[in-house]
């Protein structure tokens, strides 16, 4: 069985989440995370924490819960993997 690094799935996590709209961009940290994306993989099972830039203006809410969808569904596209969870962390808010 092959298997797929945890870069690749925080690429294409941030890939998800950028194409989402009111997405300003992800935010990056000395944190062990790849970009502003951390995977987590245990036992088989996978958890996405997402560090986003909201634009100003943007429903924070909706927002978080879009990027949650979509990541989700570009992993299982991709990757053929279902997260057990997609946690969006929103960092910072752009400018008026």
């Amino acid at each position: 069985m092959a298997t797929i690094s945890s870069d690749i799935l925080a690429s294409y996590a941030a890939d998800a989440a950028r194409d989402v709209d009111g997405v300003h961009g992800l935010v990056e940290s000395g944190l062990h995370r790849h970009k502003g994306v951390r995977i987590e993989e245990e036992d088989g099972r996978v958890r996405v924490e997402l560090h986003i830039a909201v634009d100003w203006g943007a429903s924070v809410p909706e927002v978080g819960v879009e990027v949650q969808r979509r990541v989700a569904a570009y992993l299982d596209k991709m990757a053929s993997i279902e997260p057990e969870a997609v946690n969006v962390v929103v960092d910072e808010i752009g400018r008026p």
